[in-house]
């Protein structure tokens, strides 16, 4: 039965279209889910805030969408709601996470984990040129920006005179922040990767993404319409994928076997699984409750955990037999929540609207 609790949950983002399967959620559980855009506005610092649980999902990829300062917003909303003592799940410091992978290699590098060799190249600084950086790695390597997302900057270079000639050509993608990453090429052992989500501190399941199609854009949600494997070109190369430049076959040879989906979920990776448990260990201690974490078995047995998303979307391919749902467990988490958010919050005082201005009650939509 749906909670008698109104207390509602606000949930910080700076892409729409990835709200929709999260609100039908949320109205499953008898969650109130109120939208708070990082599209502008104004918050008076010395406002308390509305009585809630906050949850932020600022994508590192928010530029993209022509927003190109809400991660700064995001930044200053979560310090605000933090002063004034509110609940908020995902706050500034997973922020830092989300929106910088030097900080989650940093993180993971900290905790034990066996991590892909990076450097750091500050290209936004008068004549910075990373090509002598990038032979000090082996080859191949790829590149990726720091405030990622969706496989943003990523590609690979198969030589150091492949990348030197990118370089000099202008084709390597520069970074919105002014921090591309050189990062050692982990192979993976089969054409996938998996990617591990946890809800409220606790591992959910796993999802194996196929690779073999060569993108790096791997986002699970159904609004980013992912293209199944096969059905486009390879932009760049990814872990364990199909050489481009391999042998053409013959239109005279056996079809090939219809195409795995792209996103299935992993029964062989429980919560017992030593790397779930590692992980688990260290989100706790990261205060990171909701997220996706990506890592890769290599042939050679090692497991690299490699990215961190703490604004994790859920495939519903991968939830179709009904077993599981990532955003209906996220809805009874925050849920959950709204007891501890309402004790002793003050709801006369006035709030400053998201959308600019100011009014004695908060209603986004």
């Amino acid at each position: 039965m749906p909670s008698l609790d109104r207390t509602p949950v606000y949930v910080l983002h700076d892409n729409p279209e990835w709200i929709p399967p999260l609100a039908e959620a949320f109205t499953a559980e008898g969650v109130e889910l109120i939208e708070w855009p990082l599209t502008g506005g104004a918050i008076d610092l010395a406002a308390p805030p509305p009585p809630g649980v906050f949850w932020s999902r600022l994508s590192a990829s928010s530029h993209t969408r022509g927003n190109v300062h809400a991660k700064e917003q995001a930044r200053a909303t979560l310090r605000w709601l933090e002063s004034h003592g509110r609940r908020v799940v995902g706050g500034s410091d997973v922020l830092e996470l989300e929106v910088s992978k030097v900080a989650q290699h940093a993180a993971l590098r900290g905790a034990g984990f066996d991590v892909p060799r990076t450097i750091a190249v500050f290209v936004s600084a008068e004549g910075a040129d990373p090509r002598e950086q990038a032979r000090t790695l082996q080859a191949p390597f790829i590149t990726k920006h720091n405030q990622g997302g969706k496989g943003l900057g990523v590609q690979r270079f198969d030589s150091h005179d492949e990348f030197d000639a990118a370089w000099e050509a202008g084709s390597v993608e520069q970074p919105v922040d002014g921090i591309l990453l050189l990062q050692e090429y982990i192979a993976s052992a089969e054409p996938f990767i998996t990617r591990a989500e946890f809800v409220g501190g606790q591992y959910l399941y796993a999802v194996r993404v196929d690779t073999s199609g060569g993108s790096f854009e791997l986002c699970p949600a159904e609004a980013c319409a992912l293209p199944q494997p096969g059905l486009a070109p390879a932009t760049c190369a990814v872990p364990g994928a199909p050489d481009p430049d391999g042998p053409i076959v013959s239109a005279s040879e056996p079809a090939a076997p219809e195409a795995r989906p792209m996103f299935e979920r992993r029964d062989d990776v429980d919560a017992d699984h030593p790397l779930i448990t590692q992980l688990t260990a260290f989100l706790r201690a990261a205060g990171i409750e909701i997220a996706g974490v990506e890592f890769i078995e290599t042939a050679d047995g090692r497991l690299v955990p490699y990215d961190i998303n703490t604004n994790t979307n859920y495939n519903p391919d991968v939830e179709s037999d009904g077993s599981v749902s990532g955003a209906r467990a996220v809805a009874r988490f925050l849920g959950g929540l709204r007891g501890e958010a309402a004790s002793g919050s003050n709801t006369d005082s006035p709030v400053a609207d998201a959308r600019g201005g100011l009014s004695p009650a908060l209603a986004l939509t």
